[in-house]
């Protein structure tokens, strides 16, 4: 049996095309439209940041992830999707 198109398009994971901060709170959109936001503080290094470092969230990995320099943090966009954070 042959794999569909529309069935390898359900598998692949989506990307980020899209990054910013409001307020504190980090959000991304998504390849499939989707937009996710999720509170600063549930990252260590992300709560401990200022406003400014914040805000200079890059798209990495073509979308695979987020990264920090200033603060040497990366989180992966399927781990965002997944609800996986930090417990502080």
């Amino acid at each position: 049996m042959s794999t569909t198109h529309l069935e390898k398009e359900l598998t692949i994971e989506p990307t980020s095309v899209r990054a910013w901060v409001e307020r504190r709170m980090i959000f991304i959109e998504l390849t499939d439209s989707r937009i996710i936001g999720f509170p600063a503080d549930r990252f260590k290094r992300l709560k401990a940041a200022t406003d400014e470092q914040l805000q200079k969230v890059e798209l990495r990995l073509n979308g695979f992830a987020l990264r920090w320099e200033e603060i040497d943090e990366d989180i992966t966009v399927p781990g965002i999707i997944a609800g996986n954070f930090e417990i502080l």
